[in-house]
């Protein structure tokens, strides 16, 4: 059965729920979600021998960490925790945890101990929570340096401390977990950028809140359930004619290949014909890897076409230039991607004409290209990828995927995904082509744009992930093996779509 998809909030709507609720918890929301961490742990760690040690920290973080550490010592695990600030400035529930923990018998050192001899079972991380806006200094900086060398299971709290929980960005020195427990909902910064490197293995524990109940959610972890009323059984009595008619553009000189992976693409997953439009004038007439495929020269493209993916390969001249425009206004419709970002980028025009379109209009740009459309460098693109998503989608009115570590998807009414499918493997060359032509042949088909966009984002990555469990990858993964293993996994959601609604 189809996982249900998870609610994702910012800091400020986790704060929002907080806020809502501290007043009327019972039990308070500390003990809930310290008992919680104890629980994960005991999982975790099973019969794995040996001490566990909670390192703790001046905040509500910490007081997460003291509850946990009275409910291991209360079920008669050896809990050593280190504390290293005054329990005076504690505020309060953190301090009334601190008491309890002194209270079941506990205490605390002010300094890292030595690791024993075999190793600690399992080392917590209560240091600082969501938060935490500014680079980890001083003690706390060699205590997470210290404990990262440990070669033991090593779990954090809602988030790893050093880690922005909106932006998966490494404020400075950052806790690398294998596990990390996270409260109430999902936050985008363990889910995107460099978040997934030092999360580890995330248990969201609700700690008894229905989160949307109290606080709408606004982002959402991709799953199949997101788009599951799309996948739905073929007629018996059919014709390709019902599968639409997709098109690539692009394939200048030396790129072909990338406009031949996109129409790939699109084919094997289900489009009724796929044209191929090429720039390059010495370009092939016929693919005879996949004779399927109609190649003809990039003006020669139908008049009528349910779907069109203008980028792979297309080169930035000026006859690129005319065809983008071209397909711009043309009503049908239309993914953008690779140089068709790069000149749209430059081209205040056919920016314009762009975000005026009244077909569905879809871009696919990588952090780079991303920069380009919005004016800024990668690097800012990267430090809030959240926030550039959606300003991509509601300057160009289009929906959007920001591609990398933690794909985003977003909208132009400000709703927004994050996948978590895929692995490094799928650097390399043709991925992004590749996942256009998904994109491409699922509009084809007559899917809704936005379900199209996040199922075809979601299945790439479940793709690549699937070839690395049957042993192909993840390193020397190639673009045009993930087609093959893409139509594979999307016949099985079909087969499953099929079981629970027959």
């Amino acid at each position: 059965m189809f996982v249900p998809v998870q609610p994702i909030y910012p800091v400020s709507g986790i704060r929002e729920i907080e806020r809502k609720l501290i007043p009327s918890a019972r039990p308070p929301l500390m003990e809930r979600a310290g008992r919680a961490a104890a629980e994960d742990a005991v999982r975790l760690i099973m019969d794995r021998p040996g001490p566990i040690l909670v390192v703790c920290g001046p905040g509500n973080n910490g007081g997460d960490g003291f509850v946990m550490a009275r409910q291991l010592l209360q079920a008669g695990r050896e809990v050593i925790v280190a504390f290293a600030d005054d329990p005076e400035v504690l505020p309060a529930e953190a301090a009334k945890a601190y008491a309890g923990f002194l209270q079941a018998g506990g205490g605390t050192v002010s300094d890292l101990p030595a690791a024993p001899a075999n190793g600690w079972a399992l080392v917590v991380d209560a240091l600082f929570g969501i938060g935490l806006k500014r680079p980890i200094e001083g003690r706390y900086a060699t205590w997470i340096r210290t404990l990262n060398a440990q070669r033991v299971p090593r779990m954090a709290l809602d988030v790893p401390s050093g880690l922005d929980a909106d932006t998966g960005r490494p404020l400075g020195p950052c806790f690398c977990a294998t596990h990390t427990t996270t409260f109430i909902a999902l936050k985008p910064g363990l889910l995107t950028l460099d978040g997934p490197d030092h999360c580890g293995e995330i248990s969201v524990q609700r700690i008894e809140i229905d989160a949307p109940a109290w606080v709408p959610a606004m982002g959402y972890s991709i799953r199949p359930s997101l788009f599951s009323q799309c996948l739905t059984q073929r007629p018996r009595n059919t014709h390709k004619g019902l599968y639409g008619d997709a098109a690539v553009l692009g394939g200048d000189s030396g790129m072909a290949g990338a406009a031949l992976l996109a129409g790939r693409a699109a084919l094997w997953l289900g489009a009724g014909r796929v044209f191929v439009g090429l720039l390059d004038p010495a370009a092939p007439t016929v693919d005879t890897k996949h004779p399927e495929l109609m190649l003809r020269p990039a003006a020669q493209l139908p008049g009528t076409l349910t779907a069109l993916a203008v980028g792979p390969g297309l080169g930035v001249s000026s006859t690129a230039r005319q065809l983008l425009a071209a397909a711009i206004g043309r009503d049908v419709a239309l993914l953008l991607d690779a140089d068709a970002l790069n000149i749209v980028a430059g081209d205040g025009p056919l920016q314009q004409a762009l975000s005026t379109r009244t077909a569905p209009t879809l871009l696919t740009p990588h952090p780079a290209e991303a920069g380009r459309l919005l004016r800024i460098s990668t690097a800012e693109v990267q430090n809030d990828r959240l926030a550039a998503g959606l300003k991509l989608a509601k300057s160009f009115n289009a929906l959007v995927v920001l591609k990398g570590c933690g794909s985003l998807v977003t909208t132009p009414d400000g709703r927004w995904f994050i996948n978590n499918t895929g692995h490094p493997g799928m650097a390399t060359a043709g991925m992004g082509d590749v996942l256009s032509g998904l994109v491409l042949s699922l509009l084809a088909q007559g899917w809704q744009a936005e379900s199209a966009l996040i199922a075809a984002v979601h299945l790439h990555g479940a793709a690549a992930d699937r070839l690395a469990r049957e042993g192909v990858g993840p390193i020397g993964l190639t673009a045009g093996e993930v087609i093959d293993a893409a139509r594979g996994v999307f016949n099985g959601w079909m087969v499953e779509a099929m079981r629970v609604h027959p």
